[in-house]
């Protein structure tokens, strides 16, 4: 499985995914400053889900029609460390029956919800 860190995702939380054998890109240290749209774009032509504290994907997706068909996972909440959106997101690929692709995944500390991504017609 593939990831593109948003740039509001912690360099230590990308170093402990990779660590983990995890293919993460970082636009914080590639491509520092594009936009959502670009980064969405990214992460379709690069086969990545993309990981993100940014609530305007939700957004993108379901209200302005931005396509991604890979998957976003969104963290809605403040973390302790730059370590624990990594530990989360571990933890929460070790669930079964919890799918990435194609999906809006919000994590939240009490818990997950999934939404399959719009399909674009």
């Amino acid at each position: 499985m593939k990831f593109l860190a948003n740039e509001n995702f912690p360099l230590a939380s990308v170093r402990r995914l990779r660590d983990a054998h995890y293919d993460v890109a970082s636009v914080t240290e590639d491509a520092p400053g594009i936009t959502d749209h670009e980064v969405l774009t990214r992460a379709q032509q690069e086969g990545r889900i993309v990981v993100t504290f940014d609530r305007d994907y939700g957004e993108l997706l379901y209200r302005k029609n931005f396509s991604a068909t890979m998957g976003i996972v969104y963290f809605r909440f403040h973390p302790y460390s730059p370590l624990e959106p990594a530990e989360m997101l571990l933890h929460l690929l070790k669930v079964a029956g919890i799918e990435l692709m194609g999906k809006f995944t919000v994590v939240e500390k009490t818990g997950i919800r999934q939404r399959c991504l719009p399909i674009k017609k």
